[in-house]
């Protein structure tokens, strides 16, 4: 499972041409299902309870994405596979867009959602180890924060300048072609990226071997989840990865309704494109600014003396929302402002989980799987907190919701203290 080819014996082409595009092409898909598929249903006139149930089990593909990852091993290349799910994204997309057409339209737009997060889902795994295989390490390093950069900036065309173009047509076509138009953009650029990268991508051929059949796979995938659970402290880890998310997932779920929402039910009565303007502008910028200030942070004082600053860093500046639901400003200036605040302390703060997956939990012999396990567990907290943020938002109202939000974090901080830093290596 964690076998790899010889890093850059297939990768001729400069990574400056497929870098990019392939990790757009990772971004695009996830936050369309993330992120602006909550504000097409709130225009929709969908409750947030009702929405957030669905979009958060949709969102249980890129946890359980792990149990199938291994059989990807069985395509002939990894560009096979990466092109492939871009293309099957790609149609998944514009059938979201036909769905909305049909009087039973609520379902089918939740069953193509599900099929793109399916596909997307699929596609990050490939994406990954072709990332891996085709570069050597120094190479994976110069390049990591390319990845991260162009992975945020499918957030940026997404949730800001497709939803800015989409308010626009709200206004002027109505609400379903203008949603009609987004996700057949969003098809459209998927497409798009699958044909350039079918040229630009390195074969990343997969290991030939003659234990690369279903039944060995099988097995290996069996010792990996064992060898996992039987990690010490693993339960404690897997509670503290799941906590970390309490409420950090509940107001990226909500806070961007509220916004949406009348100004007499609490909201800020934003329009889809002033949303998209604050978000995928300074937010997007906050948020790409804040996680590369958290990695600098976290390397100087180190994971152990960093993790309670980190944890404050996601939660605290979640007041912003409080504030904005208390004086509820009219000032798109004001409104940004607050956002990107919470955006940056986001960024910098997640930096913590991601290195406590990494360094603390994956170190052992199955880190690469690990580590993906790890992160399955880490869209867990976020689907569960998400599952239930819309009942919970609409027993306490906005504001009261805001200040719950805050509380959630609390049993994090206080384990932070407690639970070990140090790698969790299996017992021998």
């Amino acid at each position: 499972m964690d076998r790899s080819i010889d890093p850059g014996i297939e990768s001729t082409r400069n990574p400056k041409l497929w870098v990019p595009s392939l990790y757009l092409a990772q971004g695009l898909p996830f936050f369309a299902v993330a992120l602006v598929a909550n504000q097409m249903f709130k225009s929709l006139g969908v409750a947030n309870d009702v929405l957030n149930h669905w979009t958060a089990l949709i969102g249980m593909a890129w946890v359980l994405k792990p149990l199938w990852s291994p059989f990807l091993e069985l395509a002939s290349s990894k560009k096979l596979v990466v092109v492939g799910f871009q293309l099957l994204g790609s149609v998944s997309l514009g059938l979201v867009a036909l769905a909305l057409q049909a009087p039973f339209w609520f379902a089918a737009t939740l069953s193509m959602l599900a099929l793109v997060a399916i596909a997307s889902a699929t596609h990050d795994i490939a994406c990954d180890g072709l990332y891996i295989t085709s570069l050597n390490e120094k190479d994976q390093a110069a390049y990591a924060g390319w990845t991260g950069t162009f992975f945020n900036a499918g957030k940026f065309l997404a949730n800001g300048g497709l939803l800015v173009l989409t308010g626009y047509f709200e206004k002027t076509l109505g609400v379903i072609p203008a949603w009609t138009i987004c996700f057949a953009l969003l098809a459209a650029l998927m497409l798009a990226l699958a044909l350039y990268n079918s040229w630009s991508l390195p074969p990343a051929r997969n290991a030939v071997s003659a234990d690369t059949t279903v039944a060995a796979i099988a097995g290996t995938l069996w010792e990996v989840i064992v060898e996992y659970f039987k990690k010490p402290g693993i339960w404690v880890s897997i509670v503290f990865i799941i906590l970390f998310r309490a409420g950090e997932a509940q107001v990226q779920s909500i806070g961007p309704l509220f916004l949406r929402e009348a100004r007499n039910l609490g909201g800020l009565g934003l329009s889809t494109a002033e949303v998209g303007a604050v978000y995928g502008t300074v937010g997007t910028v906050a948020f790409i600014v804040g996680s590369i200030a958290g990695g600098y942070f976290t390397s100087w004082l180190g994971l152990k003396r960093a993790i309670l600053w980190l944890i404050l860093a996601v939660n605290l500046p979640n007041i912003a929302f409080y504030l904005l639901s208390a004086f509820q400003p009219t000032g798109l200036a004001v409104i940004g402002t607050a956002l990107s605040v919470e955006m940056f302390g986001y960024g910098f703060g997640f930096v913590g989980l991601i290195l406590y997956m990494m360094q603390v939990v994956a170190p052992g012999k199955y880190q690469t799987a690990h580590y993906a396990f790890s992160t399955g567990i880490m869209q867990l907290g976020f689907v569960l907190f998400k599952l239930f943020s819309g009942d919970i938002q609409i027993a306490l109202g906005y504001q009261h919701f805001f200040i719950w939000v805050m509380v959630s974090a609390i049993p994090v901080a206080l384990l932070s203290q407690f639970i070990p830093m140090a790698a969790r290596v299996e017992s021998l």
